[in-house]
């Protein structure tokens, strides 16, 4: 039997990776808001799979309730959120930072998030939304943003080792959203090595115009990285110097009590 280093991934060539798996994942993961409801043509192409295998795959979720098929079209099924639920009940931290993300809300009238990295995207698990919309999108708990140019990822990133996040930042494009986002690497570099450096970050408008954020790791007890939580607020209504004079320290505070509570 082969065995893993403990922090070492298989490969899609090892003999312990089960390829059915990963395959059947890829397709509940080809759905999206862009694609709720799919052909079996459409799913095929998304996940870049002949229609053959598409079918038998969808075919066995639907078997398994994991997806709904309707005529010519597919779509996901309720049961897919126990696939997110499972890691939601698992990680029982969310309930005491769902708490400090709403008295954050209720102290600076902003929105607040937690958010976990997830390869070169910060995953949204923990919202408290302030009455006022930021983003031309809605941010919940699921979302995925670039974490390149986000508060929350920068954050995030900083922490990984410099070997893994070399390694991470070669595989990311760095796309213009705005006349302000970064998009030279050794730019971004330079960027992430301050936010380690200083343990926050503040991203002013780079991922869409008027959105500015500011976040901070957190962390538990025993050090342990547990995501970054930010608050996010419109530039015309909140200006830097309030962000780092009022809104930090209270996302500091915040991050203390956490790690203060989760063991």
């Amino acid at each position: 039997m082969t065995t893993q280093p403990k922090d070492e991934r298989l490969s899609p060539d090892d003999r312990d990776f089960v390829t059915a798996l990963a395959s059947g994942l890829d397709v509940i993961l080809a759905f999206d808001q862009e694609h709720p409801r799919m052909t079996l043509s459409e799913v095929a192409a998304r996940t870049g799979m002949n229609r053959a295998r598409a079918r038998r795959f969808l075919l066995t979720l639907n078997a398994l309730g994991y997806v709904r098929k309707q005529h010519r079209h597919f779509e996901l099924a309720p049961r897919t959120l126990q696939l997110g639920y499972a890691y939601l009940s698992a990680n029982n931290y969310r309930t005491v930072i769902q708490q400090h993300l709403e008295d954050i809300t209720r102290e600076t009238g902003e929105s607040s998030s937690l958010g976990v990295l997830d390869g070169s995207d910060v995953i949204y698990v923990g919202r408290s939304a302030a009455p006022h919309r930021l983003m031309a999108i809605t941010l919940a708990v699921g979302t995925r943003l670039p974490a390149v140019l986000t508060s929350m990822g920068r954050v995030l990133l900083a922490q990984l080792p410099d070997e893994e996040l070399d390694a991470l930042l070669e595989t990311v494009t760095l796309e213009r959203h705005t006349e302000h986002t970064i998009t030279d690497k050794r730019e971004l570099r330079d960027c992430l090595r301050r936010v380690r450096e200083q343990g926050y970050c503040i991203v002013d408008q780079e991922l869409d115009s008027g959105l500015r954020s500011l976040a901070v790791p957190t962390f538990d007890a025993h050090g342990r990285l547990l995501g970054a939580i930010n608050v996010s607020t419109n530039a015309a209504r909140i200006d830097l110097a309030t962000l780092t004079e009022r809104f930090l320290p209270l996302l500091q505070e915040k991050a203390h009590q956490i790690a203060m509570q989760v063991s």
